[in-house]
């Protein structure tokens, strides 16, 4: 029975013991970070680990030049796209992909591959290439401890995405085509019942096409809602740049009554910015 008692009492601290392990965590030396951005009408996400500097040279030599490199730590990085895109001018459909490196001195290599399973670069084959491109490094003028991906220079149809470390970034542009499609959706939504005047309005005012049949739908979106000083803004845009400066500032003058009416400042602002530019 003594035998017996002392198992189980073994067979329980070690049970104890296993749970206690199981539970026991330190922070990741190179922990994994998720960054997703919308962009053009879908989205682009990159999941990646950021090792540290920890005073170590990087690129030459933690980094090795003329490797392939998994671009940051453990797992190989992950890029998504919603849908196709060029990066670098190079067609890429949507989908998942591996984004490795090749580093060196004057040019970068990126490529993405199709096999997201590998640990690293470990079992990297460039025959499961999707593309390959080529950047430029830039050296930077102070250091950045913590590897960093990140996406910046957003424009409706582009954007850059930015690969950060040490004294070092370089950088790639997702591009992709946007304008037959919405100028499909505008036309098939002013086909139906419920008609988008004010956004088809300002998509035709940004993108800088016929602003006439722009300011006919903004007057039909201002009608629906005649106390929407943000439309009527956009009608005194589209008016300026047509050139009826007069009209531009009516209109300006209306929509800021109604912004101070509705304690908004920042049309306030936007409108007399606009009133002083119709002026001169």
């Amino acid at each position: 029975m003594l035998k017996l008692g002392a198992l189980a009492a073994f067979i329980a601290f070690g049970s104890n013991s296993v749970a206690v392990a199981q539970d026991f965590k330190l922070p990741q030396p190179s922990p994994t970070q998720t960054i997703s951005q919308d962009f053009s009408l879908s989205n682009i996400s990159v999941t990646y680990s950021r090792p540290s500097a920890k005073g170590r040279k990087i690129f030459g030599d933690l980094v090795p030049y003329g490797q392939v490199w998994r671009t940051g730590a453990n797992a190989s990085t992950k890029i998504k796209f919603g849908e196709t895109v060029t990066l670098n001018g190079q067609v890429v459909p949507a989908g998942e992909y591996a984004l490795y490196t090749i580093p060196e001195k004057n040019e970068w290599t990126f490529i993405l591959s199709r096999n997201l399973t590998w640990w690293g670069s470990i079992g990297y084959k460039d025959a499961e290439d999707v593309v390959r491109f080529k950047a430029k490094p830039e050296k930077l003028p102070f250091m950045v401890e913590t590897f960093t991906i990140a996406f910046g220079n957003q424009k409706p149809n582009s954007m850059d995405v930015s690969l950060v470390w040490a004294d070092l970034a370089v950088s790639f542009t997702v591009k992709t085509e946007i304008d037959s499609k919405i100028m499909a959706s505008i036309d098939a939504a002013m086909a139906g019942e419920k008609k988008p005047y004010f956004q088809a309005a300002a998509y035709y005012y940004e993108a800088g096409k016929d602003l006439n049949k722009a300011l006919t739908w903004v007057n039909e979106a201002a009608k629906a809602q005649p106390n929407a000083y943000w439309i009527e803004h956009l009608k005194a845009k589209i008016q300026l740049k047509l050139g009826d400066k007069k009209g531009a500032i009516t209109t300006a003058q209306s929509s800021m009554q109604k912004a101070e009416a509705q304690q908004n400042p920042d049309y306030i602002a936007l409108n007399k910015k606009l009133i002083a530019e119709a002026g001169k």
